[in-house]
């Protein structure tokens, strides 16, 4: 299909859709459901009928400036504003090719973080608690919420396992790319001889799911309850709080055992169940319609290596977009993170814009 009739296409159904809301007639699940598809296309609409509009001027002008008979002051003027409209209109159509790409539904929704420590003992768990504070700092500027669903510390202070819920608007879009293997390379404050010591922590980002995205069947679940293991207090001993949900299908194991509440823990590790089953059946289907092409970024084999924190010379590398920023402590403390993201996000969408057929 071309561009021009597929512009067409999406101008003729929201017209069609203003059409139909305007008669007042619509049953009330019909007009919510029409207001949506409104509403998402408004923004879209307004780019195509710019772009059209500059379309239009940019032939009058090149009418004029081919028009022997026209005023030549007028014909200077049009040839200044056709040369403007010259190197408007790619920026234009980009903006619509971009615009007509095909969303991920679950970019709108919130996360489910996971960073674990990898290679490298000690200090791949200080890292890994690292890289948790870099999120937590970097959802505050955003204005996201960072609630801590599970917790689990090393002797020295550094994190074995952390899974956090992340709320907030486009938490998904964003984080999604921080999926992968993190390596570190920094002197170790238990070396005594100031040698570089290299280990890793791994990042899982899944979308929060909803009960309607993926349905669980109860007969598929094994529930088992126990006592909640960790350091010292009374509950540990007495009460049968913590939870472990298998789900048999598919051999997926959460336990929850941080809050004192039986219930609780019980609705956290179904949380972490439905998004973890979630992404698998996302990325079978993005395995499915990306059968020719490079994985999506972010949503790829997570053990591989995506990004280099090399302390001693101050630079973080991302090894997809072959971004290096010599800001590390920057990056750390969440302030410059969007200047990797941004890169990656751009890749991404140069990457499904090359696949498009216009």
């Amino acid at each position: 299909m071309s561009l021009d009739r597929k512009l067409s296409q999406v101008l003729g159904r929201f017209q069609e859709i203003e059409g139909l809301m305007a008669t007042g007639k619509l049953a009330s699940d019909e007009f919510t459901k029409l207001s949506k598809e409104y509403s998402e296309l408004t923004p879209l609409a307004a780019v195509i009928r710019a772009f059209k509009a500059a379309q239009k001027e940019y032939a009058d002008l090149e009418a004029i400036m081919n028009d022997a008979t026209a005023d030549k002051e007028m014909r200077a003027m049009a040839e200044e504003e056709y040369f403007r409209l010259k190197e408007e209109l790619p920026a234009l159509e980009k903006k619509i090719h971009l615009a007509l790409l095909p969303k991920d539904a679950a970019d709108a929704k919130n996360a489910i973080l996971e960073i674990r420590a990898g290679t490298g003992g000690d200090e791949a768990a200080l890292f890994a608690a690292d890289l948790f504070d870099m999120y937590k700092r970097y959802a505050a500027s955003k204005g996201w919420q960072f609630e801590v669903m599970e917790f689990s510390q090393s002797d020295l202070g550094g994190i074995k396992q952390a899974i956090i819920e992340v709320t907030g608007r486009d938490v998904f879009a964003r984080l999604k790319f921080e999926s992968g293997v993190h390596r570190v390379q920094r002197v170790p404050a238990t070396e005594a001889q100031g040698r570089v010591h290299t280990s890793a922590a791994t990042v899982a980002v899944l979308p929060e799911a909803e009960e309607v995205d993926i349905v669980i069947n109860d007969a598929d679940l094994r529930i088992d309850v126990m006592r909640a293991g960790g350091a010292g207090g009374q509950h540990v001993n007495k009460t049968e709080s913590a939870v472990r949900i298998t789900h048999l299908p598919t051999n997926t194991v959460v336990v929850q055992q941080d809050e004192k509440s039986q219930h609780k823990n019980k609705a956290r590790a179904m949380k972490i169940l439905r998004s973890r089953l979630y992404e698998v059946q996302r990325q079978k289907l993005a395995d499915e319609r990306s059968a020719n092409r490079k994985e999506q970024v972010g949503s790829g084999d997570r053990s591989e290596r995506i990004r280099t924190y090399n302390f001693p010379q101050g630079r973080v590398t991302d090894h997809r977009v072959n971004v290096t920023l010599y800001k590390i402590d920057r990056v750390m403390s969440g302030e410059c993170l969007d200047e990797i993201i941004d890169p990656l996000i751009s890749s991404d969408q140069a990457e499904k814009l090359a696949e498009m057929s216009w």
